[in-house]
């Protein structure tokens, strides 16, 4: 069983934010899931997930209150890579689509002997980490 159903990343430039995210998420394995617009009296947001799979979800979305999205101080969103390699492209897309650099991809051996990651922020400030290790590997098999 994944260990959440799905997480939600407030947009105020919904488009900017999936082109960001489209990039970010390919070397990672997820694809857009059906489009969502809106139409369960939510507002508009994006899905990517794994193909196949209902769960876990990952979702870019216009906030529920109608206020404007912000970035959450000590909030930080890390997406399992399947390899170094992938660890390294996310990033690099993600920069290349408006993103911030927060620690270029590399070991992190303070965290775990064979923890390989790379930090950034989207377009909009939100903290992510891309994290490669074999057993986070495993686990997503």
């Amino acid at each position: 069983m994944p260990l959440f159903s799905h997480i939600i990343v407030g947009a105020r430039d919904l488009e900017r934010m999936s082109r960001f995210y489209d990039a970010l998420l390919a070397p990672l394995g997820l694809v857009r899931g059906p489009a969502e617009e809106g139409g369960d009296g939510g507002p508009p947001g994006v899905l990517w997930m794994r193909p196949g799979r209902r769960w876990p979800q990952f979702y870019v979305q216009e906030p529920f209150n109608g206020l404007p999205a912000t970035w959450g101080n000590g909030l930080q969103v890390s997406f399992a890579a399947p390899s170094p390699e992938a660890v390294e492209a996310a990033w690099r897309a993600g920069l290349a689509e408006g993103g911030h650099d927060e620690g270029a991809p590399g070991p992190r051996p303070h965290y775990g002997e064979d923890y390989y990651g790379a930090y950034l922020r989207d377009p909009e400030g939100n903290k992510l980490c891309v994290v490669h290790t074999a057993d986070l590997a495993a686990a997503a098999d």
